[in-house]
């Protein structure tokens, strides 16, 4: 049943409304053009008449096969757009120098009628903690900054394998923001300061910073993230993106930079619905791709994929502010009036998930990145990471703690009984927090503010971290998805949807449903500051 769920993704979808409506942002992109100050976009995201914010993979693969668009021109696009956006948000490390070599060899497929699926030819930024064989992997750290790995993470095979044209790599928090006690997101020694492209001097939010800002402001059609507690899904919401974290397990983790095992998962990052979806059947290895590489979705079901008659749980967290409150109230009223039922839930056991989670993760990291050193040139262990940090300044021109490093040298070895408890008290917890309040009220998704508002970046304050939405479903191992629900003033608020283990297609599914009823997602204006008011803070 597991399996038939994710292979059934592209028939569950039912997303015929969304490409048959160019993306969910375009009606906002075109409001967005005549908007006051800075809302003129002076470069330009049009490609033969495309606008590469608002297309989607369907669409480009339909223009490929008509012979109207080729991969070749639609790297060259992104390619051109990252040398001249880039250097106002800062989400790009490196671009591969293969890149328009794959691009070349998916229109040679093509013009042979060989297409591999609906990513063929298709550019996808990788967070630089995802290991290839062709360029530097160094999870932001100046530690990892020399030879690459050996061979690519599974995932990037199966993208290789799937036609993608790998684009290069994203910056990101440094070790996935599991190094300082208050540490900056977006913020890497390798990389620098990654901003957010709703306005500049705001924070990205999260690890996958970089995917998520590269994402928002049209550097590739899709990115990949990764996710411990919240890595993609507050990045997705606070970039006004799409952000899906899978079911644990989905995703090989094999060549991915870790933190914890128990807890780690790769997912798609993009600018709608379907192209998460489309880029997750490839990482997941379910691609069940129609000969029109459209991945089957003209064939879905078009009275599917509706909300009425859907049952959703809201999780208001008021403590993410009244501006939050008060949008998702606007969002359950909306979700309403397109038939669906919303209740106010407050899942259980929160306090006590929150009083587990870090220790049990410092027994993981320990253990695993050990193990993923072992593999890679420089520093062989944790202890040796630490000594490295303190012998190289640059580590510290952001901030200088490496608390979290210690303080997993020192945990519990994850033998020990006492760390056994805890985790297996923490995976049955966070599980019931979700399928019991999913029981008790009959729900098909829990919905909850993926974010507050983009707070300041400030590197002499850290992070203001607040949000538990993500939570429960990554403790529990459980799929989530962010969705674009609107604004506070310029800055992005996602909807973070999540459901029961291996739920990901029927929580997609929704979330395309959600996403056509909120029409939420708007271009960036890239302005530079969005005035003195300061928000609440929140997870990476």
């Amino acid at each position: 049943m597991k399996t038939r769920s994710v292979t059934a993704l592209t028939a569950a979808l039912a997303l015929v409304p969304l490409l048959a409506a160019g993306g969910a942002g375009q009606s906002a992109v075109a409001a967005e053009s005549g908007a006051a100050g800075s809302a003129a976009r002076p470069e330009s995201v049009l490609l033969r008449g495309i606008d590469l914010d608002s297309a989607t993979i369907p669409e480009l693969q339909a223009r490929m096969d008509r012979g109207s668009l080729t991969s070749s021109e639609l790297t060259l696009a992104y390619l051109r757009r990252i040398r001249e956006v880039d250097p106002k948000i800062n989400a790009v490390l490196r671009t591969s120098p293969a890149a328009l070599r794959e691009a070349a060899a998916s229109d040679a497929r093509r013009r042979l009628g060989r297409a591999r699926g609906p990513l063929d030819g298709i550019p996808v930024l990788l967070k630089d903690n995802v290991d290839t064989r062709d360029m530097p992997t160094t999870a932001g750290s100046l530690a990892l900054a020399g030879s690459p790995p050996a061979r690519d993470a599974e995932l990037v095979g199966r993208l290789r394998a799937a036609g993608a044209v790998v684009l290069g790599k994203a910056n990101l928090s440094e070790w996935a923001n599991f190094r300082a006690a208050k540490p900056t997101s977006g913020w890497s020694a390798v990389g620098g300061q990654t901003h957010n492209p709703y306005v500049l001097d705001r924070n990205p939010c999260g690890s996958s910073a970089g995917s998520a800002a590269a994402v928002a402001a049209s550097l590739a059609q899709v990115a990949v993230g990764t996710e411990t507690d919240g890595s993609i899904v507050c990045p997705a919401g606070m970039n006004g993106v799409v952000g899906h974290k899978p079911s644990l397990g989905l995703v090989s983790r094999s060549g991915v930079v870790p933190i914890s095992a128990e807890q780690d998962t790769a997912g798609p990052m993009a600018r709608s619905v379907v192209d998460t979806a489309i880029a997750f059947s490839v990482l997941s290895g379910h691609r069940a791709a129609g000969a029109d590489g459209a991945f089957g979705l003209t064939e879905a079901d078009p009275r599917g994929g509706g909300l009425r008659g859907k049952r959703i749980g809201l999780w208001r967290l008021p403590s993410l502010g009244a501006e939050v409150d008060a949008l998702m109230t606007r969002t359950a009223e909306r979700l309403r009036t397109a038939g669906a039922e919303v209740v106010e839930v407050t899942p259980p056991y929160q306090d006590r998930l929150a009083e587990l989670e870090f220790p049990a993760l410092l027994s993981e990291f320990h253990r695993d990145v050990d193990a993923y050193l072992a593999s890679r040139g420089g520093p062989r262990d944790l202890a040796g990471l630490i000594a490295f940090n303190r012998a190289h300044p640059a580590e510290r021109t952001c901030f200088a703690g490496q608390e979290l490093f210690e303080q997993a040298l020192a945990a519990p070895p994850t033998t020990d009984p006492g760390y056994r408890a805890m985790r297996a008290e923490l995976k049955d917890l966070s599980r019931r927090s979700i399928d019991e309040t999913m029981a008790a009220h009959s729900l098909d998704a829990i919905a909850s503010p993926a974010n507050p508002p983009a707070w300041t970046t400030d590197c002499a304050r850290g992070d203001n971290d607040v949000i538990p939405s993500s939570t429960p479903a990554a403790v529990a191992g459980y799929p989530s998805l962010s969705v674009p629900a609107g604004f506070v003033g310029e800055l992005p608020v996602g909807l973070l949807l999540m459901a029961g283990d291996r739920q990901d297609a029927g929580l997609l599914s929704l979330g395309a449903a959600v996403e056509r009823r909120l029409d939420a997602r708007r271009a960036p204006r890239y302005l530079p500051t969005a005035g003195p008011r300061e928000v609440p803070g929140g997870r990476s």
